[in-house]
């Protein structure tokens, strides 16, 4: 086994998750493939990125509903490293990324912790 390839994250929505993950946080389209059964295979990453990606699997019944921005019980769950910290978090917030504090200047590097559209925390992170 060499890496993880997908990490799938459950949501109400394949356009309003693609809008927001290809738009707000500027990750890219890998694969919009549709299943057949009203599903679709629904991948993307970091633009420029070959590493892991995110499945957006849309919510199917009423327990997938209720783990929508709640999969990790109110933790932040995803890190995201950038090289630019100060102009990727000026970017996310004028494309409306919602913020919970101001950036931090940790011994490890710059991080903020961000929601996502359904309120699942993720870390954006330069490590020092």
């Amino acid at each position: 086994m060499s890496h993880i390839a997908l990490v799938t994250l459950v949501v109400r929505d394949y356009d309003e998750a693609l809008s927001f993950y290809t738009g707000a946080l500027g990750f890219e389209l890998v694969e919009d493939t549709d299943r057949g059964d009203g599903s679709r295979w629904v991948v993307v990453r970091p633009r420029g990125t070959t590493g892991t990606g995110l499945l957006l699997a849309r919510a199917k019944d009423e327990p997938q509903r209720a783990s929508v921005g709640a999969q990790t019980g109110g933790r932040v769950g995803f890190f995201l490293h950038t090289e630019d910290f100060a102009g990727d978090h000026e970017r996310m917030r004028a494309a409306g990324v919602r913020f919970l504090e101001e950036p931090r200047h940790e011994t490890y590097g710059s991080v903020a912790v961000f929601e996502d559209l359904y309120g699942n925390r993720w870390d954006l992170l330069q490590p020092a």
